[in-house]
């Protein structure tokens, strides 16, 4: 663990440095040099998305090793959310003065550095980058799995049925994880197939914590959901 741990602060501190380059130039000059210069704009992805994985990766460690409620775990997401904050804002700052970056400059890594940083933040910062998402996926800039993804944890925060099965929970009165409920869930690989997603079977027994999908579960689930979701409304 400590040789993890040493291995943890080294890469953190080779992004804190990065930052403290860019800290030293104006603001306008790094902004012109992010849309001129493709290496530049990678570069500067490429250490949000350690910043971003690293407390996230090490957090879920701590979960697996003490427990997803222990004081260990609490102490480490704090870290996380505040590794979080930092580059949040960073990319929120290139999305709303240029755009969704070119695929053909970012890459695949670049969107999806972008989207792992906006599906931590905030519902309302969500919900204004959905359309920009939309967007860039029908002008082919970005892979449809990646906007499907978003959706469904949009709509799971939100307190809503998901659509693709995407997003999987931990539920602490069973103290294991299962997938949040999903709207219509005998037709979910139908509308996965057509934004071109594989079978939720496959996608679930190929995660880092597999599971078994079980459909007469889910659509009892389902049921459930939607029968306290009309619960509340009244």
């Amino acid at each position: 663990m400590k040789i993890n741990n040493l291995l943890i602060v080294s890469m953190l501190s080779i992004i804190a440095s990065c930052a403290s380059k860019e800290g030293g130039k104006d603001e306008k000059q790094l902004k012109t040099e992010k849309t001129l210069n493709k290496e530049t704009l990678v570069a500067t992805l490429d250490s949000i998305w350690w910043a971003e994985q690293i407390p996230i990766r090490v957090r879920d460690s701590i979960g697996r090793v003490y427990g997803y409620e222990s004081d260990e775990f609490q102490r480490q997401d704090e870290i996380y959310h505040k590794a979080h904050d930092i580059n949040e804002k960073k990319i929120l700052d290139l999305l709303e003065t240029y755009g969704w970056p070119e695929v053909t400059i970012i890459g695949e890594q670049g969107n999806l550095t972008i989207c792992n940083v906006l599906q931590h933040s905030s519902i309302e910062v969500r919900k204004r980058f959905i359309p920009i998402m939309q967007k860039a996926v029908k002008e082919k800039g970005l892979a449809p799995r990646l906007l499907a993804r978003a959706e469904d944890r949009l709509a799971t925060d939100r307190g809503d049925f998901q659509i693709y099965g995407g997003q999987i929970k931990y539920y602490p009165e069973t103290k294991s994880f299962n997938v949040w409920p999903i709207i219509d869930p005998e037709n979910v690989d139908k509308r996965r197939a057509e934004i071109g997603l594989g079978p939720i079977a496959d996608f679930l027994a190929n995660r880092r914590h597999p599971l078994k999908w079980d459909l007469d579960e889910q659509i009892q689930r389902t049921a459930e959901f939607e029968l306290e979701k009309n619960k509340k409304k009244k």
